[in-house]
């Protein structure tokens, strides 16, 4: 009787079960393999596919800037961390790592600071000379030191990449050799490029490394920058520089060239409209090309958003004391001037001195604030000529076709121009400029 009783309760309880599953219509049924995903797929679904964004060939990379020109404390160690949270697969850069001196005891000990930093890189790191590094004997003997040549190339993935040394103190011009301060690549440098390029004729795209832009310089032929242009021929080419501080893109005979902002180094700082942001630029290689992103690294936060640590000095750069705040507004034919650049340029007392400047970008309002270039805000007290010119632009494209400059003629330079300042002491200063 008690196992009649249980057989029923049995049955009536699986009864009971197939009941339930199809009242709520869940049919259980084998997942399918699509892509390396392992899901159910039916006739509808709540996803837009099952190709993942990968290939064999695909890889990430990232690039570092400029560290120098009086860094900030603080700004590329903790890039590093940012970094490692990213996960490329390895680091490049486009030098001027170090400040530098003419002393070798002290480009030891910055190496050693340097080096400490990215030895906590999780991917290999690569470095790139930049004048701060490399351009005086005592420099560039420390660097042959620690890290012997100047210049190299490598290969992954079947992509070539190549570092330059622009400050190229192998020459035929003996001065050029005793300086090191000309903004050159030298003949050998250029037949060490010819074999690279020769030994990897089949690769799928070229990255180049360097310091100074120097296809924007007036004479590429003396700087050997038309040399390496007609060895890289019409291969798809990629190419990075720092030097400037401050963001620009050039297009140049089909190719795009990146000059990039900083990661710590000396910048005032205004912002992606100047192109001054402290960044790494990103690199995403796919079979059709790379795909580049620059990421503002103040946007890059640990999982927790616990802040991150450093014990990284700084070295300011020498700036004078007593600055006053100079802002106003500008209007052009009697509406506010939007997107110039106002240039304010002293007028020494003593013809032998510098002559300190500053500049400024008006608003879509005419407003605009000075700043010292990489400095602070303000100007030294004093008279200064103001001369106006279009804002330049992030992206420098000879194909694209040209804005006819709206400036009065006589305000575009400081040779012609009749606006002239007096700058007080105090805490600032505001002036109108009317451009008639």
């Amino acid at each position: 009787m008690r196992r009649f009783t249980l057989g029923i309760f049995v049955a009536f309880a699986l009864g009971g079960a197939v009941f339930l599953s199809r009242s709520t219509g869940y049919q259980s049924s084998p997942k399918q393999v699509a892509e390396g995903f392992q899901i159910q797929v039916e006739e509808k679904n709540p996803f837009t596919g099952l190709k993942p964004n990968a290939a064999p060939e695909q890889f990430q990379f990232a690039i570092i800037s400029d560290r120098t020109g009086g860094h900030r404390p603080g700004v590329f160690s903790k890039a590093v961390q940012q970094i490692n949270l990213l996960q490329p697969e390895f680091v490049m850069s486009v030098g001027d790592l170090i400040e530098g001196s003419q002393d070798p005891k002290v480009n030891r000990e910055q190496w050693n600071e340097f080096n400490s930093y990215t030895s906590q890189f999780q991917m290999p790191f690569f470095y790139v000379t930049g004048n701060h590094d490399a351009a005086n004997p005592a420099l560039s003997a420390v660097w042959k030191e620690k890290y012997g040549r100047k210049s190299y190339h490598f290969t992954y993935k079947n992509c070539l990449f190549i570092t330059l040394n622009t400050n190229d103190e192998n020459g035929e011009d003996p001065k050029v050799a005793s300086s090191f301060r000309k903004e050159r690549i030298g003949k050998e440098q250029l037949e060490r490029v010819a074999g690279a390029i020769k030994d990897n004729p089949n690769v799928q795209h070229t990255f180049v490394f360097l310091h100074h832009p120097i296809w924007a310089a007036k004479d590429t032929k003396a700087n050997g920058w038309d040399g390496i242009e007609e060895l890289l021929g019409d291969r798809a080419t990629t190419i990075f520089c720092g030097h400037i501080h401050t963001f620009r893109k050039f297009v140049r005979k089909g190719r795009n060239l990146y000059q990039l902002a900083t990661t710590g180094g000396g910048s005032s700082m205004r912002g992606v409209e100047y192109g001054e942001f402290d960044q790494v630029a990103w690199v995403t290689v796919k079979k059709d090309g790379p795909v580049i992103s620059h990421i503002n690294l103040d946007g890059i936060y640990k999982e927790d958003l616990s802040p991150f640590e450093s014990t990284e000095t700084g070295r300011e750069e020498a700036v004078p004391k007593e600055l006053t705040r100079v802002y106003g507004t500008a209007s052009l034919l009697g509406k506010p001037a939007e997107g110039l650049l106002a240039v304010f340029t002293e007028i020494p007392a003593d013809a032998k001195t510098r002559p300190y400047s500053g500049n400024a970008r008006t608003s879509m309002k005419g407003t605009f604030e000075v700043y010292a270039n990489r400095g602070a805000p303000g100007l030294k007290p004093g008279k200064y000529k103001v001369h106006f010119v279009p804002a330049p632009s992030l992206v420098v494209d000879p194909n694209k076709k040209a804005v006819e400059n709206p400036i009065p003629e006589r305000f575009r330079s400081g040779a012609t121009t009749p606006l002239v300042i007096d700058v007080p002491k105090g805490d600032g200063s505001s002036f109108t400029f009317n451009l008639e």
